[in-house]
């Protein structure tokens, strides 16, 4: 598989690192557009891929180009492709909060590939919702499926409003469960724990704790009344949580971020 990325930075680089790993492409199939030198050079001898700063070059024989720059970037990044692509190429966006329609209009080109990945992916631990047009052939859309899958698990839906809603859920859900995270830290500090110690307890109580919803497939509630003993440790916890607010706080919070997803794309 030749593959085009425009944009070299982390996310991008998951992709490459990614597929590399995976037999996906070997280094002489991938091409990448990368406006900072430094960052050209650093690919360039980290993964032998080969690098330059012309868009209509890197994407020049490619069947799948990955538009991998930030969303106001995707101007000047996407104005020298505009009607250079061809019929049989795929573009996958992972741009935040850029349409389908503006994609399109961008680029002039109908085959294209919205899709929204999240931070875990650098380590093959993420989250992608993925939708695609109607010109994206079958054939296309399985090696989009290969593609995306190297960055962990992934998730075709129908309509592109799902990826706006992911956005909000799996996209921005990392940075809540760190906040999460570091609230539980601070708070096993606040009791008398040393900061290494309770940093060790937390992040694996949370990590076992997914991992073990994952394997048994059992609702969260289930799962919570397991650890949660009539008048006991966990109970009086789980009170001053509630009382909090904490279920309403995650409910208004990926409904702002549900709607800053839908104004970006405005």
């Amino acid at each position: 598989m030749k593959l085009a990325f425009i944009g070299g930075g982390m996310m991008g680089e998951a992709i490459i690192a990614g597929v590399l790993a995976k037999g996906l492409a070997q280094p002489a199939d991938i091409a990448v557009c990368e406006i900072v030198a430094s960052r050209r050079d650093y690919l360039s001898q980290t993964h032998a891929v080969s690098v330059t700063d012309s868009a209509p070059g890197a994407v020049a024989g490619s069947e799948v180009i990955v538009l991998a720059v930030k969303p106001q970037e995707f101007g000047p990044a996407g104005k020298p492709l505009a009607g250079a692509l061809q019929p049989g190429q795929t573009v996958i966006s992972i741009m935040a909060g850029v349409t389908i329609g503006g994609i399109q209009a961008a680029l002039k080109h109908e085959a294209v590939v919205r899709a929204i990945p999240n931070t875990p992916a650098q380590i093959g631990e993420g989250m992608t919702i993925w939708t695609a047009t109607a010109a994206v052939p079958d054939a296309a859309r399985e090696a989009v499926r290969r593609v995306l899958g190297v960055l962990g698990q992934e998730i075709y839906v129908g309509d592109e409003k799902y990826v706006d809603m992911a956005t909000a859920v799996s996209s921005s859900g990392p940075a809540y469960v760190f906040l999460v995270i570091e609230a539980m830290i601070d708070a096993a500090v606040h009791i008398g724990l040393r900061r290494d110690m309770a940093t060790a307890m937390v992040i694996q109580t949370v990590l076992g704790s997914a991992r073990y919803a994952q394997a048994t497939g059992r609702h969260p509630a289930e799962l919570r009344n397991q650890v949660t003993s009539p008048g006991g440790t966990t109970t009086e916890g789980l009170r001053v949580l509630e009382e909090a607010g904490l279920r309403a706080a995650f409910t208004e919070a990926i409904e702002a971020a549900y709607e800053k997803a839908k104004l970006l794309g405005g």
